[in-house]
């Protein structure tokens, strides 16, 4: 059975790319969102579980049992070694799980994959084309400011750690514009008429 055709969705914080997603998904196309399964699996995948500690120590999970965000963020924040052995305990398991989930969706014409950080399409990942919501940097923070019981500075240190828009314009095959001066859903629709198809050369 052939895989569907895999749409990498991507974008900085504030941009968008979530509710770009839920539009797709009421077009009935599956969306699996990349961070957020990262973070259930860290805390119910015991392979996980049990490589962490062994590598981080018994306080990366609390008396719960749930992953403690913070002490493993003081802990790799400043230790790229670390990091990357953190990394490579995680990163392999959401690829396998990610791997899984297409398969469970083969029916469909295509699927979409939310991420923050996202390289070209074909390398490392399975993408067969990467769509960057875009937005003024200004109106991102604003919209952060509603969601989220941050300062702006605190906002602003976000997107600074963040890949740069420049870069994140080199993995882009398609762009949508949600500066919200341009119609969102238009954008949308004009995109899942091309991806429906299911063509990797377009």
């Amino acid at each position: 059975m052939s895989l569907p055709l895999q749409i990498g969705i991507t974008g900085g914080i504030g941009s968008g790319k979530s509710v770009v997603c839920k539009l797709f998904s009421c077009l009935g196309i599956p969306v699996y969102n990349a961070d957020s399964r990262a973070k259930w699996l860290t805390n119910h995948n015991q392979q996980i579980i049990n490589r962490v500690v062994a590598l981080l120590g018994r306080d990366s999970y609390d008396a719960e049992g749930r992953y403690n965000t913070s002490y493993v963020s003081s802990l790799v924040f400043n230790n790229d070694d670390l990091l990357k052995k953190l990394n490579a305990i995680i990163h392999p398991v959401v690829m396998q799980d990610t791997a899984d989930w297409v398969q469970n969706h083969a029916t469909s014409p295509y699927v979409v994959k939310e991420a923050a950080i996202m390289n070209k399409a074909g390398d490392r990942n399975s993408l067969d084309y990467v769509v960057v919501v875009e937005a003024p940097l200004q109106l991102r923070v604003s919209r952060i400011l509603q969601r989220d019981k941050r300062s702006e500075d605190e906002i602003r240190a976000i997107v600074k750690r963040q890949v740069s828009d420049e870069d994140r314009k080199k993995v882009a095959d398609f762009f949508i514009n949600n500066d919200e001066e341009s119609a969102l859903i238009p954008q949308v629709l004009k995109l899942h008429d091309i991806f429906k198809i299911g063509d990797r050369s377009i």
